[in-house]
């Protein structure tokens, strides 16, 4: 007897198949070299790191402190300690329980000088950290804490993995990070992309995301409309509308802690004297600079305008030509009708330096060159990769000028920028009376008190002009239709990410 099998169709076969979930593929414009939170500068570092560790608490969806390797916690009513009692059950992704010697170990790694951690700041105000048995640290502050929680969010490290050694940037943990967050590294591929897993036993509903490398930023909004990637950590201005109005897409504005700025190496022999810093942020026409790269908010010192320590007394620096040249006068210039000149007849002349990979940047670079040339300063202007930016800048102090931008979490710490001894005051900057007015509001239990102090350095810091403070961007990322259940945090994107589906 003969039996006939009915053909079966591609789509017949293909349903057969064991599903294969897809991940969720994201764009960097330039891949990380580096995951380890304690020598994290790039936002792109910082994106990958809130995926592959924890810390002791997280946000919720409102920005309150939740724990999250902390389980809970008692502060000592003197509010100058705190024990921790970590989370039962909390694993590293090689299996190994975290335990309160991981805390230990993290907060002293920082605090080492040896280390020389770019986080330092992040844990200045303890000044003992005790681990009293497997589940349980002891903390001890340097004044009355009133909300630590709400400092305890830097990234915990597993000591077993360093073996009693020095943390070191440059050791195997940059390219080999073990965490203990919903995912884990799985590669560094050949075309630069990263592969993270879920990790085992994480209650993250995403299987895989993969981080790739588009240096063309251009190019990215492209590749989200043809379904080559499923999210953008932001938008280009000139790409809303085109994403708008595609149905497969979804737009998530977002507020951010972060603002741009032209900042002045104080060591210059020029640069150095606050007429001439006066002087050129009063040539630079700030509203001409934003409005070719998207809309926002132009700032007059180092905060958002959203936040409640932002002065809003304090104007934003007029475009102001002719004042600016009264100011290079009485700083000894001279104009000779087509180049400002200093003392011994040499031309006052600026290498403005910014970071290949900070978005839109040559628009403004080729603005502001412009705009300083047609006042009589010259300008040169130069792109330095991830690498070189870091060495260049942050450990040699190779600048003259640098557009960049700092990006805050909530809770808007701006110590180590302008602190005369913070660890990230790569421009030189120093007043006594700043310092004076940060100590004191790193220690003040009244959230008023502290606000007045931050308006106040708000104040000084615009006065003294170590930088030009420009704006701060209006966001939006986007993300195809088919993840679902996303809310994007708005510093750290990734937060959320283990709520998110496919």
């Amino acid at each position: 007897m003969t039996f006939l099998v009915p053909a079966l169709s591609t789509a017949m076969l293909l349903a057969a198949l064991p599903a294969q979930a897809a991940p969720v593929r994201y764009a960097e414009d330039r891949a990380p070299a580096i995951v380890h939170p304690l020598y994290t500068t790039l936002m792109s570092e910082a994106r990958l790191n809130e995926l592959v560790f924890e810390g002791l608490f997280t946000d919720d969806m409102e920005l309150r402190a939740k724990p999250l390797l902390a389980e809970s916690f008692q502060l000592a009513e003197d509010k100058l300690s705190m024990t921790l009692t970590l989370r039962s059950g909390a694993t590293w992704h090689d299996g190994k329980p975290v335990t309160a010697d991981d805390v230990v170990f993290t907060i002293g790694a920082m605090k080492d000088p040896a280390n020389a951690s770019t986080e330092v700041g992040r844990v200045a105000w303890i000044t003992e950290a005790t681990a009293v048995d497997p589940r349980t640290v002891q903390l001890t502050f340097a004044g009355e804490e009133y909300a630590p929680e709400d400092k305890l969010y830097f990234k915990i490290l597993p000591a077993h993995a360093f073996d009693g050694g020095s943390v070191q940037r440059t050791g195997a943990f940059r390219t080999q990070p073990v965490g203990s967050g919903p995912f884990q590294l799985g590669t560094f591929n050949e075309d630069n992309s990263i592969t993270l897993a879920r990790a085992d036993g994480a209650s993250a509903k995403l299987d895989e995301v993969v981080m790739r490398e588009v240096s063309d930023k251009n190019y990215q909004a492209k590749l989200l409309v043809y379904e080559s990637l499923e999210a953008l950590v932001r938008v280009l201005p000139r790409d809303l509308a085109t994403l708008q109005n595609d149905r497969k897409i979804e737009l998530y504005p977002y507020q951010t802690n972060s603002w741009w700025y032209f900042g002045f190496h104080h060591g210059h022999a020029a640069l150095k004297d606050p007429k001439v810093r006066e002087a050129l942020t009063l040539m630079i026409d700030v509203p001409s600079l934003l409005a070719p790269i998207g809309t926002g908010d132009i700032l007059s010192g180092p905060y958002v305008k959203s936040s409640p320590f932002y002065n809003h007394e304090v104007p934003p620096s007029p475009h102001d030509p002719d004042r600016a040249a009264e100011l290079l006068t009485e700083a000894g210039y001279t104009f000779n009708g087509k180049l400002w000149l200093g003392p011994g007849g040499k031309e006052l002349k600026l290498r403005l330096t910014t970071a290949s990979n900070l978005e839109t940047a040559q628009d403004v670079l080729i603005n502001v060159q412009s705009q300083l040339r047609s006042r009589g300063v010259t300008v040169e202007t130069e792109f330095l990769g991830d690498a070189e930016w870091k060495a260049r800048v942050w450990r040699d102090k190779d600048f003259d000028v640098v557009l960049s931008q700092w990006s805050f979490d909530r809770n808007e710490d701006i110590y180590d920028q302008f602190h005369s001894d913070g660890p990230r005051n790569f421009v030189g900057y120093g007043n006594d009376k700043v310092d004076e007015l940060l100590d004191t509001a790193r220690i003040t239990a009244d959230p008023q008190e502290k606000k007045a102090l931050m308006r106040q350095v708000h104040q000084l810091v615009h006065d003294d002009h170590p930088m030009v403070f420009l704006w701060t961007l209006d966001s939006y990322s986007a993300l195809s239709t088919k993840v679902k259940s996303v809310v994007v945090h708005p510093f750290y994107f990734f937060t959320w990410a283990g709520d998110w589906s496919m």
